[in-house]
């Protein structure tokens, strides 16, 4: 084809892409090609118009960049400018200390930075590296990227999919969509055209660029390449969407600039106070503002933040859960909604018949997986199937027309071949009719396979005694077509239709796959057998039940969230039925409609914000479906984790707030675009990530009520010497080493508690609640007063009893650090007491924390060299008693504060929220 019209516009020649909809012949006539394929000059034509059949790669930032990136933090600002004027004031220690505590901050932001990009390349990875196609009227194979609108292209079993396509001739044609789609078996194709509004998992004369073939041939003619493919969609969404950070790193955010705001502040109002109306040379000032900005900056932070998050790592690590980006530890801990997808995840993605439909009889079947283990049930009674003839020749005809295997490999069952052959021999293993055993006894002689134009499969055998027996298993409506009569419980009775669509109906609506069995006693009519065996004659056995049932340990999961305030919703790429009958079975979005894609497609998100705080269970659900579900959600003021394995995740898992992606079948897509990765593939690990994140999130609100009273009393001793013409208590230097050395090597500790009892009892914390709440505030400024009142106090009293101002203040140095370590006990419980056993000693390494820092004191205190740094001198006994007594001040009246709080109501408005008993479950959090 090289006329005129064979440069087509790809995007205009189907009415906006609608390639499904049109027929072979529409096909070829808008995209100007036919059987023989393109002539190599249109192709070199249509690929200068349209470009090569790959993704563009996205730009990515230097390291250089991403490392000058982590200094942009206004607390490093402040911090920085400090240094640089103590450095031109030639205070070097103090420029060299505060530079190191900058640096330090912003090396861990470097190393723990995510790369995202890392997901386009996984999208990129699964375009096929080369395709069969057909030009001139000859086959032969080409690098993929050559690839352009109009290639006939040839499919065969094992191959990935190097473009989309319209088939034009299918030869038992299936491809696995999980990937790209949600859905969970292989996808049967033909060459017809469907519905416009179909959904992509329903457009079954179409092979999307990126999926798989299982089975089966096929011709098709390629429609799109490149970004216009509906990989290259997600690819381009992926490109599109700004991670966004977490509530902790939001929080933190504000409380940075609030308190760096606050600090520059008190030190103009401090320098302008201590010059202008107290006199001092600006040189002297500046150096006591410094001290104050110093005091007062919680330079421990970000790296205590990193270590509490780290240690979170490694504890999510043991319950199979890998996080890729350090933050999303704690994000977990504040999500407010989970998005799961259903195959694998809330499912153990092995099909199980559940349900024996005979004339007559409904049997129920116990166990779930491939593991041969349960029994047959009828009325809430075990039943021998041998009682019941029409059950026990289905369960043969299941095990025996059936080309699967099932094996047990190191104490674990697997299927090797199509899943729902797999769940009939499960059936059977549970009865004691074995595969092995039915070969022997009942050989196959012939078989029909099954193709998707019959939709049945018949298998010819000899029973031990000789007799002919032919076996069909199929789509109900197919077998039923085949069948004269039914097996009842005296033999064969007259077939009654109205019965089976009747419990068909039923069975269907429970969200189970129905499979049609029958048999014959005949033998076939030729030699071998032919289609005409397979049309009449037959007796009808059964309809068999079957679904991938969810797992045991997810059903108590979404239970656990539920207790915990967090919404479950299921956003899957399975049918409608089948999703609603899991989520009964899970309890999310009992008594709810499910909403399918098509109907998401017609709404506005107004409209969309309103149903997605309402409906539960989503299906049918496309990637734009699932990542404008995860922006509603968003915007309607929720925390969202987003958990999926396709690369039609990827752009929503990118999005969440946490996006979990499987381990096990998982593609790398998913993975690079995750922020936590499930090495299970189990949703009850993710309910346990949220009670790890929530103990990390109590951690570091610890560990901050820790901090900051111990900033603000260093900080008020600093003001107090200014304020009332004092001589400074603390240099700049000795500052910075409660802070960086003492206060961050004890708050380290807090990292280690363990989760509260009740953490998981607690509703989720407000999305926009701040750090510090009110009840914090009074906390930080009563032990801030404390220790001021105590280290002030101590160093007055030295200097009126004419002690050295060095002594003086190396006293008051380590009555801070004394003070602070009794704080750390009074610490570990926010209300309760610390004064018994398990408040004292129950957290060992809050005790070696404590002895590394009497140590690290000893030596600032003993230390020639310190002293030299520092300024520090040898205190005699007299003088440490005098600091521990400073210290038992503060650990005393905080205890105190305590008591008094337990013992009025305030305590009860005070205590973490607790979701209440009469909440629905899964009801909104508020």
């Amino acid at each position: 084809m090289t006329d005129d019209r064979s440069t087509v516009d790809r995007n205009d020649a189907s009415k906006s892409g609608h390639w499904h909809t049109l027929s072979r012949s529409a096909t070829e006539q808008a995209l100007q090609t036919g059987p023989a394929g393109l002539s190599e000059v249109e192709a070199r034509r249509r690929l200068d118009r349209y470009g090569p059949n790959r993704l563009a790669p996205p730009k990515r930032r230097g390291p250089l960049l991403r490392l000058l990136l982590q200094f942009h933090n206004i607390l490093l600002y402040v911090m920085m400018a400090a240094a640089a004027i103590t450095a031109l004031l030639g205070h070097w220690v103090d420029t060299g200390v505060l530079m190191m505590a900058v640096v330090i901050n912003a090396l861990i932001g470097f190393i723990q930075e995510g790369k995202a990009e890392s997901a386009l390349d996984a999208i990129r990875a699964m375009l096929s590296p080369h395709a069969t196609v057909v030009r001139e009227g000859v086959r032969r194979e080409i690098d993929a990227t050559e690839l352009v609108p109009g290639d006939v292209v040839v499919l065969a079993s094992g191959d990935r999919v190097p473009a989309d396509l319209r088939l034009v001739a299918v030869k038992e044609l299936r491809v696995e969509e999980a990937a790209l789609t949600g859905e969970s078996l292989p996808v049967e194709k033909s060459d017809a055209a469907v519905a416009e509004d179909a959904a992509l998992g329903d457009r079954y004369g179409m092979a999307y660029s990126g999926t798989l073939v299982v089975y089966g041939q096929a011709t098709g003619i390629v429609v799109t390449t490149g970004a216009a493919t509906e990989l290259g969609k997600i690819n381009q969404m992926l490109s599109g969407i700004q991670s966004l950070t977490t509530p902790l790193l939001r929080q933190v955010d504000r409380f940075g600039r609030v308190l760096a705001q606050a600090i520059l502040a008190l030190s103009a109002a401090t320098f302008a106070l201590g010059t202008l109306w107290r006199g001092h040379a600006a040189s002297e000032m500046f150096m006591m503002v410094v001290a104050l900005a110093a005091s007062a900056i919680p330079e421990g932070l970000p790296a205590i933040m990193t270590v509490t998050l780290a240690l979170g790592v490694q504890r999510m690590a043991r319950h199979n859960a890998i996080i890729r980006r350090l933050p999303a530890v704690e994000a977990l801990g504040s999500v407010t909604v989970i998005c799961s997808d259903k195959t694998g995840t809330l499912t153990r993605n092995e099909m199980t018949v559940q349900r024996v439909v005979c004339a007559g009889h409904a049997f129920e079947v116990s166990g779930v997986g491939y593991e041969p283990a349960g029994e047959i049930s009828a009325h809430g009674h075990a039943v021998d199937p041998d009682h019941y003839p029409a059950l026990a020749l289905a369960i043969r005809a299941g095990v025996l027309c059936n080309d699967a295997r099932l094996r047990q490999e190191a104490g674990l069952w697997r299927v090797e071949g199509d899943p729902t052959e797999g769940a009939l021999l499960v059936l059977g293993g549970k009865t004691g009719f074995t595969q092995h055993l039915g070969e022997e006894a009942w050989p196959r002689l012939d078989s029909i396979p099954f193709e998707s134009q019959h939709r049945f499969m018949v298998t010819f055998h000899r029973d031990s005694d000789g007799e002919p027996w032919l076996f069909v298993k199929g789509a109900p409506e197919q077998v039923l077509d085949m069948c004269h009569a039914q097996m009842g419980h005296d033999g064969e009775q007259p077939l009654d239709v109205d019965y089976w669509r009747r419990m068909a109906t039923d069975t269907a609506a429970k969200g189970l796959r129905l499979l049609g069995v029958a048999c014959k006693r005949a033998a076939p009519g030729g030699e071998r057998l032919a289609f005409a065996d397979a049309q009449s004659g037959y007796v009808m056995l059964a309809l068999m039940g079957i679904i991938d049932p969810p797992r045991e340990e997810a059903m108590q999961a979404v239970r656990e969230c539920h207790q915990a305030g967090i919404r479950v919703k299921m956003i899957t790429g399975d049918h409608a039925e089948t999703a609603r009958a899991i989520g009964a079975q899970l309890a999310i979005g009992v008594g709810k409609p499910a909403i399918t894609g098509a109907e998401l497609s017609l709404m506005d998100d107004a409209a969309l914000r309103r149903v997605v705080m309402e409906v539960d269970v989503f299906a049918r659900a496309s990637p734009e479906h699932k990542l404008r579900l995860v922006q509603a959600l968003q915007a309607a003021g929720q925390v969202v984790s987003m958990t999926g394995d396709g690369v039609n995740d990827a752009p929503a898992l990118k999005r969440a707030d946490v996006g979990v992606a499987m381990g096990l079948k998982g593609t790398e897509a998913a993975k690079e675009a995750a922020d936590m990765v499930l090495a299970d593939d189990n949703f009850a690990t993710i309910a346990r990530a949220v009670r790890e994140g929530r103990a990390v999130y109590d951690n570091l609100k610890k560990f901050i009520l820790f901090m900051l009273p111990t900033n603000g009393g260093e900080a008020l001793v600093v003001i107090a010497a200014i304020l009332f013409e004092l001589a400074l208590p603390l240099t700049p230097a000795q500052v910075l080493w409660i802070n960086m050395v003492t206060s961050s090597t004890l708050g380290l500790a807090l990292a280690f508690e363990p989760a509260e009892r009740d953490v998981m009892q607690r509703r989720p914390r407000p999305p926009g609640e701040a750090l510090l709440s009110g009840f914090f505030i009074w906390r930080v400024l009563m032990v801030s007063v404390l220790m001021m009142t105590g280290a002030l106090g101590l160093f007055l009293w030295e200097l009126g009893q004419g002690t050295p101002i060095d002594t003086a203040r190396t006293m008051v140095v380590n009555a801070v650090v004394v003070a602070e370590m009794f704080y750390l006990l009074n610490s570990r419980f926010i209300l309760a007491s610390v004064a018994n056993r398990e408040g004292l000693l129950g957290n060992r390494y809050v005790l070696w924390a404590i002895a590394a820092c009497i140590l690290l004191q000893l030596a600032y205190t003993y230390a020639p060299a310190l002293q030299a740094i520092f300024d520090s001198t040898e205190l005699r006994p007299q003088e440490w008693i005098k600091v521990v007594a400073a210290g038992l001040l503060v650990f005393g009246v905080a205890e105190l504060e305590k008591l008094v709080i337990r013992r009025t109501p305030l305590a009860r408005r005070m205590s973490h929220a607790r979701v209440t008993s009469t909440q629905p479950q899964g009801a909104p959090n508020g």
